[in-house]
Order: structure tokens, then sequence, then C-alpha cells
């Protein structure tokens, strides 16, 4: 539910923050004093429309907040919402903001980053529902009513029997579809499928072999240069002439040396040591170089093979993936593929005896689930209707249309549908003789608000939705109904809660917390307050409300609340 609201510079609120607590909160007031505007911000911070003339005159922008504590209803929903954009904090409570700009412009956060407005509506749809004279978020949207009815009927078993079957079915359907779209070009597929599994496989492809062969070809190329190369090295090392001593036999000589020195001065046996070291160390690279001068072959035939062999795989990575390792896998994927060519056949025919299996189980699930919905309808038209009785729309109608669905076997493999077999609307006439239409048709204003609260009743357990909001409910409609529509309104707050403008003080008697919403004008300035009333000052507003001052009034909605108060006592 809304735990903080705050607004500034919007319209002709400066500066205003709330802390609406829980059950029915009522907001009074004169006319244009701003509760409609509170209401406006609640709905732009949902994804609602607003432009810069919301912005306060001489402000170069709006900014609008509100914090909800997640529903339990739909916590795991929005959480996953979070999740998906990386929004969530662990926290259980969700922050919405908006700043509008003087220049147009306008931006969204959840949970203080920028987002965009199609998110905060999908949000929205699970925190608030505003009813006031034109907007409606969620009764009006025919794509609920399924699922509003499937909660009212407790059928979620039911559903769930059904789409498991149905997911059953689509998944025989779509490899079927795959199986048969194979099957159309067989004999083309499987000669591509043939020669690409057999290509790869026939290069017997090793992993490694690609650096290794870069490898002997470097070393196969450069033969010459590397055994010149590699002889002159040991010639120096390990070979003397008539000119010139080899570095062997000059460390040779340094030994004697030092091993002359180290007779007299024992201090230096260390230094010999270190030259006998070196001189072995040089022994074993001359070693190494005259095996590696062995081991240089120059093979140009053997060049050649390398060569064709890597310009093999080169042409292999262009053609099937880019590595050894990417060829490799597809060779496996066209052999699999191929095997799957040659044997659909055989597998089309399972599929279809399975296909036949799995419609009549989703049929018998989905008519289970219809008939199970078909019945919570009735029961749901006759609480609505009686509701709509009690609150003066004597002979109103209300009814669940179901679509007519296919009766035949063969039509019905195509009318399944995710949630069932049936596609439902909610219809109304709200007066006698004008015939049931569906919800979006029917009158706006205050008679749309009655109805849409005699649905909120009768649904308050299906509705998942924490905070709904009533504007002007009480339009055409006198004492006597104010106070059942008070009533009602107070009950529904059991399960939600329910923020209300109205002007009626039999209705507004019933909340829970009232604010009363006053404008002053300081300079040449209007500014919006709101002042959250308890005991007297509650009953002088109820008073003023009724239009009576003085001891009289005050008696008159003291009485009031007294009276409200009795029947939330009598409650059951």
């Amino acid at each position: 539910m809304l735990t903080e609201l705050r607004i500034e510079n919007f319209a002709i609120i400066q500066k205003l923050e709330l802390q609406p607590g829980s059950g029915l909160l009522i907001f009074t007031g004169e006319t244009g004093a701003g509760k409609s505007i509170i209401l406006d911000a609640i709905m732009a911070l949902v994804g609602g429309r607003v432009d810069s003339t919301m912005v306060r005159q001489g402000e170069d922008r709006a900014s609008l907040e509100a914090v909800f504590r997640l529903p339990e209803t739909s916590r795991e929903q929005i959480i996953l919402i979070l999740k998906r954009e990386e929004l969530f904090d662990g926290e259980p409570y969700l922050t919405l903001g908006r700043e509008i700009r003087a220049n147009g412009r306008s931006v969204a956060r959840v949970n203080g980053r920028s987002v965009n407005i199609g998110l905060l509506k999908e949000l929205g749809s699970y925190l608030v529902d505003i009813h006031g004279q034109s907007e409606h978020l969620s009764l009006l949207d025919v794509r609920s009513h399924l699922g509003l009815l499937d909660r009212y009927a407790g059928s979620e078993p039911e559903l769930a029997v059904y789409q498991a079957e149905y997911h059953q079915l689509q998944q025989i359907r779509r490899e079927l579809k795959s199986l048969r779209e194979l099957e159309q070009e067989a004999e083309k597929r499987s000669e591509l499928l043939t020669f690409q599994a057999q290509e790869i496989e026939a290069s017997r492809l090793v992993l490694g072999e690609e650096e290794e062969l870069a490898q002997e070809r470097n070393r196969l190329a450069n033969a010459e240069a590397l055994a010149g190369t590699a002889q002159e090295a040991l010639s120096l090392l390990d070979e003397s002439s008539p000119e010139t001593s080899s570095v062997t036999d000059l460390l040779g000589q340094a030994s004697r040396s030092i091993a002359a020195l180290a007779r007299i001065d024992p201090g230096q046996t260390v230094l010999l040591d270190q030259l006998e070291l070196a001189n072995a160390t040089l022994s074993e690279i001359s070693r190494d170089l005259r095996a590696y001068l062995d081991g240089i072959e120059f093979n140009p035939r053997r060049l050649e093979q390398v060569e064709t062999r890597l310009e093999l795989l080169h042409q292999l990575k262009r053609k099937y993936g880019g590595t050894i390792e990417a060829v490799i896998a597809y060779g496996r994927s066209a052999r699999e593929q191929l095997d799957k060519v040659q044997h659909a056949g055989e597998r089309i025919e399972e599929l279809q005896a399975g296909e036949t299996d799995a419609v009549e189980k989703v049929s018998r699930a989905g008519e289970t689930l219809s008939q199970k919905r078909r019945q919570a309808a009735l029961q749901l038209g006759a609480e609505v209707e009686a509701e709509l009785n009690d609150l003066s729309l004597e002979g109103a109608q209300f009814a669940v249309h179901f679509a007519d669905e296919p009766t035949k076997t063969s039509d019905r493999k195509t009318a399944f549908k995710e949630n069932g077999i049936d596609e439902v609307e909610f219809l109304i006439a709200p007066n006698p003789g004008e015939g049931l239409k569906p919800l979006v048709k029917i009158a706006s204003g205050g008679e749309t608000s009655r109805l849409m609260l005699a649905l909120k009743n009768v649904l308050a357990q299906a509705d998942f939705i924490p905070t709904l909001i009533f504007d002007e409910i009480d339009q055409g409609i006198g004492g006597r109904v104010g106070f059942v529509v008070g009533e009602k309104m107070w009950h529904l707050g059991r399960r939600h809660q329910v923020m209300c403008v109205t002007h009626l003080p039999q209705l507004a008697a019933f909340g829970d917390e009232h604010y009363r919403v006053s404008k002053q004008v300081s300079g040449d300035r209007t500014l919006t307050g709101v002042e959250k009333l308890i005991s007297h000052n509650r009953e002088r507003e109820l008073a003023q409300m009724a239009g009576t001052t003085g001891e009289t009034g005050l008696k008159a909605a003291a009485e009031l609340v007294i009276s409200a108060r009795q029947r939330q006592a009598a409650a059951p």
C-alpha cells in the first residue's frame, strides 16, 4: 500500500507530504481546493499522462514521489519485474518518482533510477487502481476479467491442471511443425546435411592441431636459415679452428687456471665450482643444439602437406564457425539433424498419436475449468446485483459474458489458449431495459464509481491491487445512499487501502483517517494544504459539509460519527 507521498510544485500544490495509513482514508474540502490534484499526482506516479501545464507557475519543474510497501498478493510478480530491470534492492518497499519539467520533458524513476514510463505503468498496475470521472486502471481492462473470475471462483487448481496439459500439447505441436517442415524439404535438406557432416568428419579434426601445424610450417619454411644459425652457434661453443678457440676450450683453460688458484688459496674454491657448473651447462647446450640441428628437415613435400592441411582447416572454419571447436560442433549438429530428417516420418506418426491424446486431455481439463467458471459467474452476478441494489441502482443487472467456443473436436484444436477455452467479459446494465453492455461503455461519473465499488466489494478477495482510489463517488446520490456507500467502502478498506474524495458527510463519517484539503492565498499565490483531522476538528468538518454550523451542527456531526461506528462494530 501507499505509505508516503511527496508532492512539490505540482499545479497549486507548492509542497505537500503525506503518510497515509491503512483502511478507508477520506479527503474532503471545498471545490477547487486541490483534492483531485493529489489524486492526479498519484496517477502520474503510476504512469498517467502529464504535461508542462502541471508545473506550478513560476517554477522550472514539479517533483512527485511515492513509497509503496510491496503487497503480499503480488510481491513475487513485482520483484520479478524489478529483477528483470536490475532495480530490486532487497527491500520490502518500492519508490516511484516523476519529475515534470516546464520545458515539456518528463523523467520517471523507480528506486531512484531513471526508467521509461512503460515500466511505471507496469508496476502501477499491481499497486493502484483509480476510479474517478473517467480513469479506471483495471476493471475496464477486459484482459483482467478472466483472472478476477478465476480468483473469485477459486479455480486456480483447475487452471494449473489445464495449463500443464496445454503446455504439453504446445510442445508436441512445436515439434510436429518442425518435423513437417523438415519433411517437406527432406531430399534437399538431407543432401546438404550429408555433405556437411561427411566433409567435417572426413577432415578428422583434432583440437590443438592447427597451432602445432602452424609451428611446423614455420620450421619447414625456414629450415635453411635455422640450420645455418644453429651451426654458427654450435661452432662458437664447441668447434675450434687454427685461428680461434671455442667457448668450451676457453672455458676449460679458465677452469685449469682457477684450479691452480684454488690450490694456493682454498677460499677461491667456490669460483672453481661455479665455473665447472657453467662448463656443464654449456655442454648441455651444445648437445641440445646438435640434436636440434640433426632434426631440422629440408622437406619441401612435407611443407606442402602442412600448408594444404592448414588451408583445409581455414576453409572449414570460414564455412562452419570460425574455430575448430565450432566446426566440430557444427558437424555433430549436422549429423543429429540428418538423423532426425531420415527418421522424421516415424517420429511424426508418434507425435500425431500423442497430439490426439493431448487434445483430449486439454479438452477435458478445459471443460472442467469452464464449468467451474460458469457456476461462479452466476453467483458473482447475483452478488454484484445485490450490491448495486444497496447503492440505489435498483434493477441494475450484471453478468459475465462467455464467448461461444467451438464444440467440434477439430475446431477445439485451435481454440485452446493459455488460460483455458473461455473468453469472458463483464457486462452491466445500470438501468432496467437498457440491456447488458461492456463495462467500458457504461456511463461515466458517480454512477460508474458506484458500479466499480459494487464490483470491488464482491471481488475484494480476488482483487490483488492494494490501493484503491475513488474520486467523487458520491456524485448524484443523497445522504441515505451515501451512508450505505460509506459502509461498503469501509468494508472494502478491511482488505485494501481505500482513498476517497467526497462531499458527503454520511460517507466521510466512516473514514479510518480524515484529511481536509484547503487552499489559501498568500500574496498573489494560491497554496494548497492538507490537515489530518481528529476528534472535534473532524466533527466540525462534517458539520460544514452538511451545511450546518453551531452546536446543532456539531451535535449532528457527532451523531453521524457514532452511527458509523455502531455499524462498523456490528459488521461481521
